[in-house]
């Protein structure tokens, strides 16, 4: 198959630059790395057909290792400001998310730039993820919030090298990045000892591993641990194993009530915390009488008092604010250097968890 393209083909040179060196990866920088012409680095990178499938893979091999990432803008406006900041959203649908980039829209107004957003839906690859840095990028914003609870820092650092980049909403601690999250750990202890002094001494936790959600990874673990240093019997189920979404919310829930004497079930967000109430309200299962029940986040619309769930409440749109904060003083020179600011959160005593 031949990999040709016409030159009009090909897009812009790279994004800006690295902000260390100077230096600026450009197409000829790639084709050179790939042993290909600049215009089969077009269509590779640009996913027009007639490339063969390990030609893309060398080239985007080789623009990764370059750090190159495709200007979609014209030339001639690197001199210009662009007052834009790229966010970068997991998925937007859900309340927690959706609440952070309400959060980012407001404060960007209010510090005189655009949020320009990429978001996902459901289950998003971490390929996915990357790509939408790459594309938030190629628009020439001036900055990056990264809002994601499972792309390995890995993966943005190579950005933060380039432009201010925050991650926001979830525990960071990589010096090449800024940061602004809830203290998971300190939510966590403070779910688990809500729910010690309840008196419950058989206690079920929905746990997650970093790979799935590095959040729900750091809070279910700090609950685990507080709860032992009770002294309380805790008995684990990997919310991983669950499937997709909360379709395994009937299957967790009958391993939990199988398990037997087990009095509260510790859920690693509120929306697992409404799953698990409609599966127990299926079973027949009275809550708080026969099993309480706890969430996360704090939320609306779980926040709501037909429900009553007993939370922890992350404060949003403080993070949201100072993670816009964070980066635009990074872009206007004002903040030298990555900061980790981790927010305290807050109790919610609801109606889902009683005392014994």
């Amino acid at each position: 198959m031949h990999e040709l393209s016409p030159d009009d083909a090909e897009p812009a040179e790279s994004a800006p630059a690295d902000r260390r060196t100077g230096s600026v990866p450009t197409i000829h920088d790639v084709a050179a790395a790939a042993g290909v012409s600049k215009s089969v680095v077009s269509r590779a990178l640009s996913g027009a057909p007639g490339v063969a499938a390990r030609t893309v893979t060398r080239v985007q091999q080789a623009a990764a290792e370059l750090g190159y990432v495709a200007n979609a803008n014209a030339r001639g406006m690197s001199a210009h400001r662009t007052h834009t900041f790229g966010v970068f959203v997991r998925d937007a649908s859900t309340p927690f998310y959706g609440h952070l980039l309400t959060a980012f829209q407001e404060q960007a107004s209010a510090r005189g730039y655009r949020a320009v957003t990429a978001t996902g839906a459901g289950s998003f690859p971490i390929a996915e993820e990357r790509r939408a840095l790459e594309t938030l990028v190629a628009l020439r914003v001036e900055g990056l919030i990264v809002c994601s609870g499972a792309l390995p820092v890995a993966d943005i650092i190579p950005f933060a090298r380039r432009i201010p980049t925050v991650v926001a909403g979830r525990p960071e601690q990589a010096p090449a990045v800024s940061s602004v999250y809830c203290d998971e750990v300190g939510g966590g202890h403070g779910m688990a000892d809500h729910v010690a002094s309840l008196g419950h001494r058989r206690v079920a936790v929905m746990t997650f591993t970093p790979q799935s959600s590095i959040t729900q990874a750091q809070r279910t673990r700090a609950m685990v641990a507080r709860l032992r240093e009770h002294g309380v019997d805790v008995v684990t189920f990997r919310g991983d194993d669950a499937g997709p979404g909360f379709a395994g919310a009937d299957a967790i829930t009958d391993a939990v009530l199988d398990a037997g004497g087990v009095t509260a079930f510790m859920t690693p967000s509120d929306a697992w915390a409404v799953a698990v109430l409609e599966a127990l309200q299926r079973r027949g299962v009275r809550v708080p009488d026969e099993l309480s029940v706890t969430g996360y986040d704090g939320v609306t619309p779980f926040m709501t008092s037909l429900l009553g769930i007993t939370s922890w409440r992350q404060p949003l749109r403080l993070i949201g604010r100072l993670s816009v904060d964070d980066v635009v003083d990074q872009i206007e020179d004002r903040f030298a250097g990555a900061a980790h600011r981790a927010i305290d959160g807050e109790l919610i005593v609801g109606r889902t968890a009683a005392a014994l």
